[in-house]
């Protein structure tokens, strides 16, 4: 019982010295990392490889439709139908109403 007393009282104290600096760390490091966020650099990169990466899903999912359409079962081969038409428009809302970009 005397050693979960000590290391009860242990944790407590390690949490409140942890948190009094740990605070301290912990707003630095958020206003480093919005820095890192806001510089164009970053952004137009981010926005580069978003940008690549949904043309690549893109062609990576009519390559597939197209190579194994005629096997899924029907209520697969709707749903690929609904996503093929609904990209041929442009981008449209997702099911839940949120853009695709």
């Amino acid at each position: 019982m005397r050693y979960r007393l000590t290391f009860v009282a242990g944790v407590v104290l390690g949490y409140v010295l942890g948190t009094k600096a740990g605070r301290e760390r912990y707003e630095q490091m958020k206003r480093s990392a919005q820095q890192f966020t806001q510089n164009p650099a970053v952004r137009n990169t981010a926005e580069t490889a978003a940008h690549q990466g949904r043309e690549f899903a893109d062609k990576a999912y009519h390559a597939v439709s197209d190579k194994v359409g005629d096997r899924m079962p029907d209520s697969v081969a709707q749903r690929v139908r609904t996503l093929r038409e609904r990209t041929a428009h442009g981008p449209a809302e997702d099911d839940w109403g949120t853009s695709n970009t």
